[in-house]
């Protein structure tokens, strides 16, 4: 089994943001597939499980907020008795352009705080992740949590369903068991 988890903020306030690139993400693979997100109280998370290149996929969307998502990773990993090769993080990354994106087996969590509370609870920074460019604030005065916290703009739509096209071959691709340096060659 494999674990593609996207990373977000519950609440309908926050649909549509940002910061919730990971859960529109998977999002999408779950609709793709029919089926829908299930809450798993116990291990804090929404969670439904499809079928890739006759893999058992569980999509995750935690039901902590981003700051905490580890809550969710870390015990469900441990639950399943998954290795770190069968995980897939998917966040957003405000240093890309909208719409790029960019595989990493592992690093730090580079001010991302999903990042860092997944991190802590796995103790160790040996993760796969997929970063998902939401580009930069437009003016130099508009503050960073107003920006990855706002709304994507009608204009911007074309380059996240672009992006969100291209992670769903991704995911059949990881699915698949193409270890992460081969994701990379095929999709960096």
């Amino acid at each position: 089994m494999k674990l593609i988890v996207g990373l977000g903020n519950i609440g309908k306030e926050y649909d549509h943001t940002r910061h919730n690139i990971g859960f529109m993400t998977v999002d999408a693979l779950a609709a793709a597939k029919g089926v829908e997100f299930k809450l798993d109280s116990k291990h804090h998370a929404m969670t439904a499980t499809v079928m890739l290149s006759g893999e058992k996929v569980m999509l995750v969307k935690p039901t902590t907020y981003m700051n905490e998502s580890g809550q969710a990773v870390g015990p469900l990993m441990k639950y399943y008795n998954l290795d770190l090769a069968d995980l897939l993080v998917v966040q957003d990354d405000m240093d890309m352009d909208l719409g790029r994106l960019r595989l990493r087996a592992k690093g730090s969590a580079g001010g991302h705080n999903g990042i860092k509370s997944i991190t802590n609870h796995l103790a160790t920074q040996n993760f796969s992740r997929l970063k998902f460019g939401i580009g930069h604030p437009s003016h130099q005065h508009q503050a960073v949590v107003d920006f990855v916290l706002g709304k994507f703009g009608k204009d911007e739509d074309v380059d996240v369903l672009r992006g969100i096209d291209k992670a769903l071959e991704i995911f059949e691709a990881f699915a698949n068991g193409d270890d992460m340096p081969t994701l990379m060659n095929a999709f960096n």
